[in-house]
């Protein structure tokens, strides 16, 4: 039996509504999927063990971003091989702006001039989002070497070369970089001791396995607080507000030394222009939370916030400064 014109006519009204519908959600679909980010975890790779600079400063950025982004942001410690292994993980992770990397100068800056070759390229590879926070290293002794000052440890180490041990996160981190200038610049025969992070580099020096270390201030700041470790010089060209007592290895007796260590936040390439924005917003709010300018400050480091475009610039006038002292002082992996 024929179906009534009526029939027909409402059966037709009705593909039709249907496929108005099914266009519009396509065409809504991108904007919707956009618009949900994020709708899942979040995780940050550190490069490095737990306990140290950079994952304090992961973990602090974590909690801010849990609470701005409405999403768990967990951390993932991935140590190895100066930063290299965890740089290596984050460059090949989707780009969907779920997984994030705390880098450092020296994952960005150092290690291209260190390693003959590395497994990930830190410009093509990865988006910079901004900067975190730059710190000074510390140059700390264990209390029973014979040494209390910079040319104290200078005539040591001449009187007896190869002999004083120090110890870095890492071939490649900035404090072994610190170190290698020190050494340079002084004449001195230093021992490199690298590890998988500052924590078993720190507890080695509390157990005078090694004489002395260079590190970043807030890794070490709480030993010297506690009278565990004896602090030498900073880094840096000016003194910490911190450790005021503490001379920088400049005015100490090693005119125009300074290094300085900094750490920032990166997406892997190719991570959609929305969802960096998205990020971008959200890291900037964090960092300019009092309550998290505090931690980082209690901790001796200094909040810095850049244009993605301008932390670009940065790690690319940092990565000729670094690769020149790298063949200046000769130091290799």
């Amino acid at each position: 039996m024929p179906a009534s014109p009526t029939f027909t006519r409402r059966r037709s009204l009705q593909a039709i509504a249907a496929a108005s519908m099914a266009a519009l959600g396509a065409l809504a679909s991108p904007a919707q999927a956009q618009g949900s980010f994020p709708n899942k975890p979040i995780t940050i790779i550190v490069p490095f063990s737990a306990g140290g600079t950079t994952d304090i400063l992961a973990r602090i950025m974590s909690q801010g971003l849990t609470a701005e982004l409405g999403q768990p942001v967990v951390v993932d410690n991935k140590p190895g091989a100066g930063g290299n292994i965890g740089a290596a993980l984050a460059a090949k992770a989707p780009a969907d702006g779920y997984t994030l990397f705390m880098g450092t100068v020296g994952t960005h800056a150092i290690n291209q001039a260190l390693y003959k070759k590395l497994p990930y390229d830190p410009v093509q590879d990865f988006v910079p989002l901004t900067r975190v926070a730059t710190v000074p290293n510390l140059l700390v002794a264990h209390p029973s070497q014979p040494f209390k000052t910079v040319k104290e440890l200078i005539a040591y180490a001449k009187a007896h070369p190869g002999k004083v041990t120090y110890g870095s996160p890492g071939a490649g981190a900035s404090p072994h970089v610190s170190g290698e200038l020190f050494r340079s610049m002084t004449g001195t025969d230093l021992l490199h001791v690298p590890y998988k992070g500052s924590a078993p580099a720190m507890t080695d020096l509390l157990g005078n396995q090694i004489a002395i270390m260079f590190d970043n201030l807030p890794s070490a700041i709480q030993h010297v607080r506690s009278g565990k470790l004896r602090p030498i010089a900073i880094t840096t060209a000016k003194r910490s507000p911190e450790l005021p007592d503490v001379p920088t290895i400049a005015e100490a007796g090693v005119p125009g030394y300074e290094a300085t260590s900094w750490f920032g936040l990166w997406a892997p390439a190719k991570t959609p222009a929305d969802v960096q924005a998205r990020l971008y917003a959200a890291i900037v709010k964090v960092l300019k939370d009092p309550a998290v300018v505090k931690k980082i400050t209690e901790q001796g480091g200094d909040v810095v916030i850049d244009t993605q475009a301008g932390f670009a610039a940065y790690i690319k006038a940092e990565s000729a400064k670094w690769g020149k002292v790298v063949k200046d002082s000769g130091a290799q992996i």
